[in-house]
């Protein structure tokens, strides 16, 4: 979230003092990230400086419960959330949950390249992450992978929406045009994940723990060099290629290296691993098709100049550049299907 949210900085300062015992904090607001569910704050006391993340209408445990577990069982590169006076991972706070953690100084991997090393120490983390023997406790209640039409659904509704409705608002003028242009690469998108998961579905691939959006804007860089994984709010559990389909996907162009580059030395950490295509293929159209969806929501069903519905609009503009994340998706779902 980009703007700060509706909720006054005494209300959030009240939980710290009275749920976490962090006194008197001055808390700065931090414009950070693309989802509007989210807002995110630093809290400087005495005490320490802390990451305090609010996480409005859908909030999951597991997204609090699973880091604080991992860190447990020795993923170092994982920053665990703090329990609260009465023992939990999170604290109800008017519409929002509140989930204080540790601040850890550093940049994202848009804003920073990963180096070589870092991206075979992402791929040494993630498989360790993929292989952790976790209770079934503790991954109950997880989200399963089902291969559902509802984005997809979704986004062709909204594909008509485009394309019938005149829209004032200069924003969702723009998206709605931009959406008209490129109906072509929408279409094909939407066809190819719909075969896709018939397919993938039909393979009863086995699932694994997934982080679920582990792009470089989830990777957390600090100027040591040390790496941390963060943003869990995508948990599920799902084939593997949920999560192995972002490496030589195309996501972000802060770059040291090429996107088949950046695969390359992730899989020196992650080890060799007989990805199936298909399922590569069905996520990484799916992925962008939950994105089409959720940037109509952001723009098409809102009103205004905000800078959140404005880095809206560029994001899935910068969807479709050359070499990009809808080209790279068309490319292998052309290839798996031929």
């Amino acid at each position: 979230m980009l703007e700060k949210p509706e909720l006054a900085d005494e209300i959030i300062l009240e939980c710290l003092d009275r749920d976490y015992a962090v006194l008197s904090p001055q808390l700065t607001f931090l414009p950070l990230g693309a989802d509007a569910n989210t807002a995110v704050y630093r809290a400087s006391s005495q005490q320490g400086d802390y990451f305090v993340k609010l996480r409005g209408e859908i909030f999951s445990e597991h997204s609090a419960t699973i880091p604080f577990v991992l860190k447990e069982y020795g993923v170092a590169q994982v920053i665990a959330p703090l329990p609260n006076h009465a023992g939990r991972l999170w604290t109800p706070l008017g519409t929002y949950n509140l989930v204080l953690s540790p601040f850890v100084e550093g940049k994202n991997g848009f804003e920073q390249p990963l180096s070589a090393q870092q991206w075979i120490e992402l791929g040494t983390v993630l498989r360790q992450i993929h292989t952790a023997a976790l209770p079934a406790a503790i991954l109950n209640g997880i989200p399963h992978e089902q291969f559902s039409p509802f984005f997809r659904d979704k986004a062709r509704a909204f594909q008509s929406l485009a394309q019938q409705h005149v829209f004032r608002d200069p924003v969702a003028a723009v998206f709605a045009a931009f959406m008209r242009d490129k109906q072509i690469e929408l279409n094909a998108l939407l066809d190819y994940a719909d075969a896709l998961a018939q397919v993938v579905k039909g393979k009863q691939l086995p699932l694994t723990l997934c982080h679920g959006d582990i792009h470089v804007g989830n990777v957390l860089l600090t100027p040591d060099g040390s790496l941390y994984i963060v943003d869990w709010d995508t948990l599920m559990l799902a084939p593997v290629e949920r999560d192995l389909m972002f490496m030589g996907a195309g996501i972000g162009t802060n770059t040291l290296y090429s996107p088949d580059e950046q695969a390359a030395y992730f899989f020196q950490g992650y080890g060799q691993y007989p990805s199936d295509q298909a399922a590569l293929a069905y996520y990484r159209c799916e992925r962008i098709v939950q994105d089409v969806y959720a940037y109509c929501q952001q723009i098409l069903m809102t009103a205004g100049d905000s800078a959140d519905r404005l880095e809206g609009l560029h994001q899935f503009q910068a969807q479709f550049l050359p070499d990009g994340v809808v080209e790279r998706a068309l490319q292998l779902a052309r290839r798996v299907t031929a």
